[in-house]
């Protein structure tokens, strides 16, 4: 069992998870909007899901991995639908009053709706098929041990990532008003919008 793949996991989670797509700006607006809390749930639904498709693609499931891509129009739609909802929800949301009582309630919610976005991201798995193979982790009876470091390496690297994000995005919390959070409920709203639409051309180059 090689140590060094949990490093090479933690390095696969934080780059799959850093750059800012729509769970990004949705993390950002829950941290703003609704506390710390309810943003961290954000990423790390978003890590979870980086961990399902990273073990598909670590542990080589065919079936599963075969399954998703063959229905990658499907998952396309419903992932484009359910940004255009969120962001079309987002934008028309007055800012919360109590912060608290939105985290008690909401941190499920904020979890399964990350997961299910990023679930609903077929490039996700192709990602990390492409990086894995290029790792050499294809995974065999052999490499199980080994492709279990790099799933939980690639678990812990993505939340890593978002729990600096949200404790980032939290300081500036302070400072942001209502009137303020309405616009960042609009831009943020309007972009989720945006990502939906992108995720409905794609189907026409599939």
């Amino acid at each position: 069992m090689d140590p060094a793949m949990f490093l090479r996991g933690l390095l696969i989670g934080l780059s799959i998870a850093a750059p800012v797509g729509p769970i990004g700006v949705l993390c950002i607006r829950r941290t703003l909007a609704n506390g710390r809390w309810v943003g961290l749930a954000t990423g790390l639904g978003a890590a979870t899901a980086d961990a399902t498709y990273g073990a598909v693609a670590g542990f080589g499931i065919t079936i599963v991995s075969s399954l998703l891509l063959g229905h990658q129009t499907g998952i396309r739609l419903i992932g484009g639908l359910f940004l255009c909802y969120l962001g079309a929800k987002t934008f028309i949301t007055a800012p919360a009053e109590n912060v608290t009582s939105v985290e008690g309630r909401g941190l499920f919610g904020a979890y399964g709706s990350a997961l299910a976005l990023t679930l609903t991201n077929p490039t996700t798995i192709l990602s990390f098929a492409a990086i894995f193979a290029g790792l050499g982790a294809g995974a065999g009876s052999h490499a199980a041990g080994g492709a279990a470091l790099l799933v939980l390496g690639v678990l812990l690297g993505s939340a890593l990532w978002w729990i600096v994000l949200t404790h980032l995005v939290s300081t500036l919390r302070a400072k942001i008003t209502a009137p303020r959070l309405h616009w960042v409920n609009r831009v943020s709203g309007s972009i989720l919008v945006g990502f939906g639409l992108l995720a409905f051309a794609s189907l026409h180059h599939w």
